[in-house]
């Protein structure tokens, strides 16, 4: 039996090729995609959603969008690494398809029943509005994969990763409901780099495995120039993995706490790995992954797409 999971995202390129991931994985079953303002404004970040189940052959799925903007703080994108599109890269298809008239909050919470796995892949502005708004999902959600925070880096302060960054009331909030939830963090996806070698392997591989790869072309080019690195992380990507095979990402169970009043650390994830706070453990958190395994996943089922 294939797993029923929602992705609540803000594509972005590692947002398009987790979706990708999704479609391509038999495991899963993609019954629902929801938008958020976060790498780029929500218009975007809907149309890209769109145009990457258009370029999958699959507008059957239903978007919708939400947040345009954080809980209480002005929304901050990433422009300067997913480009002005959110996907620069590749030419964009036209898509007829349109989101569905419902709030993605409200939306998530229609579909959300026991046994579906929810899977944000931005900040959890959508998810926070759906808690508030929807008192008893904690009861119907089976658990969350998050890709989002770190135990000991950041990406874009030196103490922030991005998700957590742009809205980090929403993600304290998330991990004060009680719902199970994993932290796939920036410790495990620096771990794993899709490199140009990877991108070549699909660039022949039907309209999907070229959409990757212009994809990674322009994503590249971003983490060579910004880190130095020789390849990208696919950092939404390893949280659908985790979801697809468990064992791909090793995790510890211990408490995370959100910093949303810090002139130097807001939006920093603070894990505590040690239990020196005396807090009880409220998540799964990403500490190490099996990153060949994990690439070799990607790569084949992103090429078994049509």
């Amino acid at each position: 039996m294939s797993t029923k999971i929602v992705i609540d995202c803000d594509p972005g390129h590692d947002d398009a090729i987790a979706i990708l991931l999704a479609l391509a994985s038999p495991e899963l079953e993609l019954i629902g995609v929801t938008t958020v303002a976060g790498n780029q404004t929500l218009d975007k970040t809907t149309r890209n959603a769109l145009v990457t189940l258009e370029v999958a052959g699959r507008s059957d799925i239903p978007v919708a969008a939400g947040a345009a903007a954080p809980l209480r703080r002005e929304l901050r994108t990433a422009a300067h690494v997913h480009g002005e599109t959110g996907l620069d890269g590749p030419e964009l298809p036209e898509t007829s398809a349109l989101p569905v008239e419902a709030h993605a909050a409200d939306f998530l919470a229609e579909l959300i029943e026991p046994g579906v796995v929810l899977v944000p892949t931005a900040p959890l502005t959508n998810l926070a509005l759906m808690l508030e708004r929807h008192p008893d999902v904690p009861d119907r959600l089976e658990r969350i994969v998050w890709m989002g925070g770190s135990i000991a880096e950041g990406n874009v302060t030196p103490a922030a990763e991005f998700n957590a960054f742009v809205d980090p009331e929403a993600a304290a909030a998330v991990f004060a409901s009680g719902i199970p939830i994993t932290m796939i963090g920036l410790d495990v996806t620096h771990k794993a780099f899709f490199t140009r070698a990877h991108a070549e392997r699909l660039r022949g591989a039907g309209r999907a495995g070229r959409f990757v790869a212009e994809l990674s072309d322009f994503f590249q080019q971003f983490h060579e120039r910004s880190y130095g690195f020789d390849g990208s992380p696919i950092h939404d990507a390893m949280a659908v993995a985790h979801v697809i095979d468990p064992s791909l990402v090793t995790t510890r169970h211990v408490n995370v706490a959100v910093e949303v009043r810090s002139e130097l650390c807001d939006g920093r994830t603070v894990v505590d790995l040690r239990g020196v706070s005396g807090r009880a453990p409220n998540a799964e958190v990403g500490v190490d992954v099996d990153a060949d395994r994990f690439l070799e996943l990607l790569v084949s089922r992103l090429a078994s797409l049509a």
